[in-house]
């Protein structure tokens, strides 16, 4: 269906792709994978001829359609998102307009001469609009859209209302319902709460177009893609299955990559080594030309390419004494809605809770309550002796001062530190080279959030109170993240939709239902196992 032929692309001073080709073909899903600015935007852009390659070409067949979700969303004001949606749904969507058009040329006297022509005309359009299943668009428009956690009120309200993760949702709706033959869908999975996301993930199992799609959510990616293909060095590498097996065959390569280079540079050593020997001597000559040839003959076998990772190491957080916090008898409402009615609920050293909930549950009211940003209506909350708590919101990246860089930041935030230590920080942050130089200000979501979890973890605190804290890391950062806080001594208490975090991170679980507040012993994998679904209220 599309195939990149021989692509070479330059941004300014950077080199995309050189001479790359790869293939999207018919009902595939494939994961595009590949290190920040690599350069997946601009694959997708020039699949829609948004960007042009400078050589090679892009070759889509003819009368395939294509739906393209980036997180540029544009505006969106003046109707519901229900009539959102359904405008972007493709053919059918011009159609639907045609017809109220008519509708209202039908009604106008002014147009009464011309009324068998708008009748005539009106007959092959509504024919048109049922080929296309046009009058369940509506339901189909609001079921997407209830998949994707939006109430009644929501879908019918002014869409320009609605904040920039929730637009995001529904430029994704429209996408969806228009069905295209190809789906190009840039991080989908940003901005989703879990239950969003699993509904997500089981209606593009059943999609039966093509898919190309890049994701930071390794779980989301492994459920979905059968194929990978990789950018790395300007190249497309495909490999066949999901985004372990494209883990463990990438490793298993380099391996091998490694052991072939090793050999060869054995062998040239040793080459060399006789051709040095024995170069003066005259009963030697025929046998050093022969050797000489036969080094400038041989394909020189590359070293792997190794993806930079850094680790960061966590400095031992102090002790805290055994009992970090209790909630006895909390209540809290805001306006008419009651969030929590006589909550008891405490935390000791060493555990690790994740909250799980739908939303508007009161997932992101209880760690304000424990972290002492919101006040309780009536009971009590107690932070236990010597805890230092760490907390990482929603809006932490508000705290930046937009007029300093990325080191000045750090500078502020621990003066008594020396500058290597400060640089290796930032490198492990993903901030390395120049970016240490950006003023927060230009920062992207995902940057600021890095910056602002660095200056938290620098000199960490035993409690962690951590809001969504994946939410626009890449997979790398993620995964760095995720180990270091899997040697972290202290106690732990966080929000997440990323399934991967929360198996490999929580060893308590606090599960918040319209029927109760349950507690799990174990983490989310027993979670999972014991209550037979992977959110509340989702059977498996």
């Amino acid at each position: 269906m599309i195939r990149l032929e021989n692509i070479s692309k330059q941004n300014s001073h950077r080199i995309l792709f050189i001479e790359a080709s790869a293939a999207l073909l018919r009902g595939e899903k494939i994961g595009l994978v590949g290190p920040n600015g690599a350069g997946k935007t601009t694959l997708f852009r020039m699949i829609t001829s948004e960007e042009q390659p400078d050589e090679g070409q892009v070759a889509v067949d003819r009368g395939v359609t294509i739906g393209y979700f980036n997180q540029d969303v544009g505006e969106m004001s003046g109707h519901s998102a229900v009539a959102e949606v359904m405008n972007g749904a493709g053919p059918v969507s011009t159609v639907a307009a045609e017809l109220r058009e008519l509708e209202a040329a039908m009604a106008d006297p002014d147009q009464a001469d011309d009324i068998d022509g708008i009748i005539e005309r009106y007959g092959e359009v509504q024919h048109r609009f049922e080929e296309l299943d046009g009058y369940a668009l509506e339901g189909r428009a609001r079921e997407v859209l209830s998949g994707l956690s939006f109430s009644q009120e929501m879908m019918d309200g002014d869409v320009g209302a609605l904040s920039g993760g929730w637009k995001m949702r529904v430029a994704l709706a429209r996408i969806l319902l228009m069905r295209p033959d190809v789906m190009l869908l840039d991080e989908p999975s940003n901005h989703l709460d879990l239950e969003s996301l699993i509904w997500l993930e089981q209606f593009l199992k059943g999609y039966e177009g093509a898919l190309m799609m890049t994701s930071h959510d390794r779980e989301f990616m492994n459920r979905i893609v059968t194929k990978i293909v990789e950018i790395d060095g300007g190249q497309l590498t495909t490999y066949s299955g999901d985004y372990e097996f494209y883990q463990q065959q990438r490793a298993l390569n380099e391996k091998q990559q490694q052991a072939q280079f090793e050999r060869q540079q054995a062998m040239l050593a040793k080459e060399l080594k006789f051709i040095e020997r024995f170069k003066a001597r005259a009963s030697h000559a025929s046998q050093v030309q022969s050797r000489v040839k036969k080094l400038d003959k041989i394909d020189r076998v590359e070293p792997p390419k190794r993806r930079q990772t850094v680790s960061f190491d966590f400095q031992p957080a102090p002790r805290s004494g055994e009992d970090i916090v209790s909630l006895k008898n909390v209540s809290k409402r805001y306006g008419s809605r009651t969030i929590y009615d006589g909550l008891d609920f405490a935390i000791r050293r060493k555990e690790r809770w994740c909250i799980m909930g739908v939303n508007g549950a009161g997932k992101s009211t209880l760690l304000k309550l424990v972290t002492g940003t919101t006040e309780p209506d009536d009971g009590s909350v107690a932070i236990g002796a010597s805890v230092k708590l760490g907390y990482f919101a929603q809006h932490a990246m508000e705290i930046l001062d937009g007029d300093r860089t990325v080191f000045q930041s750090l500078e502020d935030a621990f003066p008594q530190a020396g500058q290597g230590s400060l640089r290796s920080l930032a490198g492990c942050f993903g901030f390395s080279g120049d970016d240490v130089e950006k003023k927060c200000r230009v920062l992207s979501g995902g940057e600021k959030a890095r910056l602002v979890m660095a200056i938290m973890l620098f000199d960490p605190p035993n409690f962690l109170v951590l809001d969504e804290p994946t939410n626009h890391l890449d997979l790398d950062t993620k995964e760095m993240l995720i180990t270091a806080l899997q040697e972290y001594e202290g106690t732990m208490l966080f929000v997440s939709h990323d399934r991967h975090f929360l198996s490999r991170l929580s060893n308590r679980v606090l599960e918040l239902t319209p029927e109760g507040i349950h507690q799990y012993g174990g983490g989310y994998t027993e979670y999972v196992a014991r209550s037979g679904h992977e959110a509340p209220g989702l059977a498996v």
